[in-house]
Formats: structure tokens, C-alpha cells, sequence
């Protein structure tokens, strides 16, 4: 029996998690074989707890109380993935500190050996031997890297990133960048080291997280401007995030149909406060089109990792 056969017979048994069946509703009534999420994190089980510390701590960094849904452990949150039609998705390691990037790097890639559906994923951190890891996940095939500059305190134009963006715009490997002021900017948020490091190595193919909110306007404006600029919809159209500007929705649906393919779908799942559902009944609000919703929920991620 081959992978695919295995997901689809797994994916096709009944589920006990209660939010199962309305993500399924969704994808099947726009005629998908699935959802392609490209905003998903498994983290080795010690930093797993520290993440959901720092959110349950509703701290500096969280600035309000962020309840995570999906607690379950690393193989029950995979079934309840496949049990609601996601089929594919990443890991998304993020770095904090040097000397972790690694540790991730390598739980990451022998999670992805494990689960068919995942995309093998990898980070990075401004560190001397950045490069030399960088290359070494690259020549491994690695389909995807997350950095994050709330919680990492860097910026993209790092000088000890330059020889890592110029493999990574090489390779064409997509990055996902938290680089927006959300939940809580510091002095490495917002669209400036993105914009800077966007001028000097304009073919990076960079997903802007939560569509780079709350400076919307400012990244929906790089996605319009770089060809391999993308926004990913993690958390942006849900009750839990502020009103997305409607000035740029227009905009928007010129970036998400599968011409431009640059809106992808997002859920940052297993560190969300509602249904898996919620954010896509968010998009449907939008009221852009089913066309619309098909791209971005499954065609434009499709296309970028070609699977």
C-alpha cells in the first residue's frame, strides 16, 4: 500500500475530535481533494511545552490570554490533521537562540521521515555556522524554513544571514517570516528588514505570516511588488485578530486567484484559541469567490511546493 493510500484510508475513518467534521464540510463543498496548509507546528515535545508555557503565560510576548485548542500529543494532533482532509503540511522549527537551530533541524527531518503528508521543514539564526547548516538542509531537501523575529530578536538583514539568503534565493526554498508586529512588536518587527533584505535579494520566496499583520498594508504591498512574495492567511480573518483593513480586500483578491497564486492558507494549528474551522469561515466572509477559496485553500500552496 502506498503512502497516499495509507493517508486516505486513515483520513477516512471517523474521528472523536469534535471539529473534524465542519473542515471537512468546507473543503468538500468547494470540490478539493483537501486543504494545503503551509502555517503548521510540531516541535520537539520539550520545546512544545515551553511554547504552550509562554502562551498559557498570556506574558510580555502573548499580551493577552491565548486558550490553545489542540493539546494532544505529536500522533494525535497528525490524525486529527488527516482526519480534517489536511494534506499537506509543515513543522516550522523556529530558532530562539543560537546553537538551537540544529536540535530543531534534526527532530524536524526525522518527524518528516515519519509522516508522509509533512513538508520537511528547517530553521535557521544569525550565527556563524548558519551557512554551513543552511546548505547542508538544502542539499537534504528540505521544502520549507520559519524564522521568527518577535521571538528570535534579529533582523532579516542580519549581516550573518548574507551567505544563508543567497542560498535560500539559489535553491528557491520558500521561508515563512513572522516579521509582523503580532501579538506584540519589539525593535525586529514590522515590514523594514524585510524590505531592506527584499532590494538585495529581490527572488526569495518569502510567506509573509499572518499576512504581516498589523502592518497589512505595508507587506501586501511587497507581495504585490516581488514576484516571490507571498502572504499566508494564519489567523487574520478570525474574531481572535483585528479587522482586516477592507481597503485592501480588493487588492487581495487579485493576489489569492491562481494567476498570481500569492495568498496561501494558514492556521498556526495546534496553537489556536478555536476551531480549526473558524479561520476558514473567516475567508468565506470575505465573500471572493469559491474560485477564490479553492486557490488559496488548496491550488496556490500546491503549485508553490508541487506536490
Amino acid at each position: 500500500m502506498t503512502d497516499e493510500s495509507v493517508v486516505e484510508e486513515v483520513a477516512q475513518q471517523p474521528s472523536r475530535h469534535p471539529d473534524v467534521e465542519q473542515v471537512r464540510r468546507f473543503w468538500q463543498a468547494l470540490d478539493l481533494p483537501g486543504l494545503f496548509d503551509v502555517h503548521v507546528h510540531f516541535l520537539p515535545p520539550n520545546i512544545q511545552r515551553a511554547v504552550y508555557a509562554v502562551f498559557d503565560s498570556a506574558g510580555p510576548k502573548i499580551g493577552r490570554d491565548w486558550p490553545i485548542r489542540y493539546r494532544q500529543d505529536h500522533a494525535e494532533r497528525v490524525e486529527i490533521l488527516r482526519a480534517m482532509g489536511v494534506r499537506h503540511f509543515p513543522t516550522l522549527p523556529y530558532a530562539h537562540k543560537p546553537g538551537v537551530a540544529e536540535y530543531l533541524n534534526d527532530w524536524a527531518a526525522g518527524f518528516a521521515g515519519e509522516v508522509p503528508e509533512l513538508l520537511c521543514s528547517a530553521t535557521f539564526f544569525p550565527e556563524e555556522s548558519a551557512a554551513a547548516y543552511v546548505g547542508k538542509r538544502i542539499a537534504a531537501g528540505v521544502e520549507i524554513f520559519k524564522v521568527h523575529l518577535q521571538v528570535g530578536e534579529f533582523h532579516l538583514d542580519d549581516p550573518l544571514l548574507d551567505e544563508v539568503w543567497g542560498q535560500i534565493e539559489d535553491a528557491g526554498t520558500p521561508v515563512v517570516v513572522h516579521a509582523g508586529s503580532g501579538p506584540v512588536g519589539n525593535e525586529f518587527t514590522g515590514p523594514g528588514s524585510t524590505e531592506r533584505l527584499l532590494r538585495r535579494f529581490p527572488r526569495l520566496r518569502l510567506l509573509i505570516a499572518h499576512m504581516g499583520a498589523p502592518e497589512c498594508a505595508e507587506f501586501l504591498a511587497l507581495a504585490e511588488r516581488y514576484d516571490g512574495v507571498r502572504l499566508d492567511t494564519t489567523m487574520v480573518f478570525t474574531d481572535f485578530f483585528p479587522p482586516y483593513p477592507t481597503e485592501l480586500v480588493p487588492r487581495l483578491r487579485e493576489l489569492g486567484h491562481r494567476d498570481a497564486g500569492k495568498v496561501v492558507l494558514g492556521s498556526d494549528f495546534p496553537t489556536i484559541p478555536y476551531p480549526y474551522a473558524h479561520q476558514l469561515e473567516g475567508l468565506a466572509r470575505l465573500d471572493l469567490g469559491d474560485d477564490w477559496l479553492r486557490a488559496v485553500c488548496w491550488h496556490n500552496g500546491s503549485a508553490l511546493f508541487d506536490r
